[in-house]
């Protein structure tokens, strides 16, 4: 059996399954080209410290900050695309009706999950946000930059586990819908 025939059965898949997704893939895809700006200011960082014995205060920081921030958003990515982690040992050991369950209950789990993640992720980015008596602040580094990233951070957290949770709630309807569909395999 060739290399092909062994990934046909999820070539569909791979496809964003709605518009949300292919979204969510098109900001992505714009906004991984910030690694090469952290990968630049990590080289100016460099030279400055090094040959002209000047380093930065907001570099180090900042390229963090971005990386962490890409990372974040990478996992809305991976599910938009169908890039996630998953058992293909079992994924694919079973029929396509089975992998329909098996999408069914990944997607009811995974759900629950990322509602539970977000609304702890609230809790945290309103603490980083607002003082106790409401006031907006926002939670610095405490460096010498002393930038708001953490908040950040934190505020980006739960955007995009809000932004999973409709994705998952709109793979749900889908595979809930294709459970009554006939595979022509």
């Amino acid at each position: 059996m060739s290399d092909k025939n062994l990934h046909q059965p999820h070539e569909q898949e791979e496809q964003p399954r709605n518009m949300l997704d292919k979204a969510v893939i098109k900001i992505s895809n714009l906004l991984s080209w910030l690694f090469i700006f952290t990968v630049f200011i990590s080289f100016y960082e460099v030279v400055m410290r090094y040959v002209f014995n000047a380093p930065t205060t907001w570099v180090h920081e900042t390229a963090s900050f971005i990386g962490g921030s890409l990372f974040i958003v990478g996992g809305i990515y991976a599910f938009a695309a169908n890039k996630h982690v998953r058992v293909v040992l079992i994924y694919d050991s079973v029929s396509a009706q089975g992998r329909k369950y098996l999408n069914l209950i990944h997607h009811v789990v995974g759900l629950a999950f990322a509602a539970m993640l977000a609304y702890a992720a609230f809790a945290m980015a309103e603490e980083a946000w607002f003082t106790p008596w409401g006031e907006l602040r926002l939670e610095t580094s405490g460096s010498v930059l002393n930038a708001p990233y953490p908040a950040l951070l934190k505020g980006l957290i739960f955007v995009v586990l809000c932004v999973l949770v409709v994705q998952f709630v709109l793979h749900l309807i889908q595979e809930i819908i294709g459970l009554g569909k006939k595979d022509d395999v």
